[in-house]
């Protein structure tokens, strides 16, 4: 009888366990800021191309880079490989060429962003190694089929520019 009772007696006077658990929540911001500062303007040179480029009455995408904090981000800007509106095309093939140079730099040292560029299908990576601004110039080609006029009407394409965190 004495045995239960020291065991109850030790439960009893026993600290009681007890647990929580408690979150911890964080916000992460960038520290690389992307804004279109000229948007691009297709020029139509010849029936069958429509080009951003100065020579061919177009206007090239300028997109603006703010870097934060070097060596923690690359851009990455691509290049339209279809369009987003148009008239209808039919069957023939549109041929799209495009390309991407940091032109504009808060740095001199930033003409390295077109040393270390690395270009894939239709996108530029760029690693950003120095803070401040950076202004990149996007060049878009579509060219229609074998010697065929693109139908009348309004082209929309859409250029995409990203911070990827390295």
């Amino acid at each position: 009888m004495k045995k239960p009772l020291i065991i109850l007696a030790a439960l009893l006077t026993a600290p009681m366990l007890v647990s929580a658990t408690t979150p911890i929540s964080g916000m992460v911001a960038s520290k690389c800021i992307v804004t279109t500062d000229t948007d691009g303007v297709y020029g139509n040179p010849s029936a069958t191309k429509l080009s951003t480029a100065s020579s061919d009455g177009g206007v090239l995408p300028i997109i603006r880079y703010d870097i934060i904090t070097a060596s923690a981000y690359n851009a990455k800007i691509t290049t339209p490989m279809s369009f987003s509106s148009s008239p209808a095309l039919g069957s023939e093939t549109v041929t799209w060429t495009g390309s991407t140079v940091a032109n504009q730099m808060s740095d001199a040292g930033m003409s390295v962003f077109n040393t270390n560029k690395v270009v894939y299908n239709n996108s530029s990576e760029f690693p950003l190694t120095i803070a401040g601004s950076v202004w990149f110039d996007v060049s878009s080609v579509a060219t229609y089929g074998y010697n065929k006029a693109f139908p009348a009407g309004s082209y929309s394409a859409v250029v995409t520019a990203e911070c990827i965190a390295q």
